[in-house]
């Protein structure tokens, strides 16, 4: 058996205000790991502005930045690092649609969110878009690694 395997991706995963609130942290883990995905780092804190601002800088401008600044910074996030092959398709294939009421049954967000009618959407989760994204946003909630 060859050792030629792709080396694994990262990604970033937010555990969002609501899901902190609600005690989802420990169910969004186990899906997590259930998939395969290895947790490589993990940290709660309650974010400043100005970290979200540097993590939301593509929305600035944007009818919803406000609303969202306010809800991200409205309690403990949990962000973490997931790593695995194809892991930033495959967390927001687990994560579900954004928005909660058309996320499939057995997604994150189709099982444990709905609609709160809030200025923002709160759908439990947040994961990176792209390698790019990843890279960008571990820098952001892991400056040390």
């Amino acid at each position: 058996m060859s050792n030629s395997s792709t080396p694994a991706e990262r990604t970033l995963i937010l555990v969002k205000p609501d899901g902190v609130r609600r005690g989802l942290v420990g169910e969004v883990i186990r899906r997590i790991e259930s998939k395969g995905y290895k947790i490589v780092a993990l940290r709660m804190l309650t974010a400043d502005k100005d970290l979200l601002a540097n993590h939301y800088a593509e929305h600035q401008g944007k009818p919803f930045y406000e609303p969202l600044l306010e809800f991200m910074s409205s309690g403990p996030i949990v962000a973490m690092i997931a790593e695995g092959q194809r892991v930033i398709e495959g967390f927001r294939s687990l994560a579900g649609a954004t928005d909660p009421t058309l996320a499939s049954p057995g997604s994150i967000r189709g099982d444990l969110a709905r609609d709160q009618g809030t200025k923002v959407v709160q759908n439990i989760v947040h994961g990176s878009d792209s390698v790019e994204s990843a890279q960008r946003e571990i820098k952001i909630f892991f400056p040390n690694l």
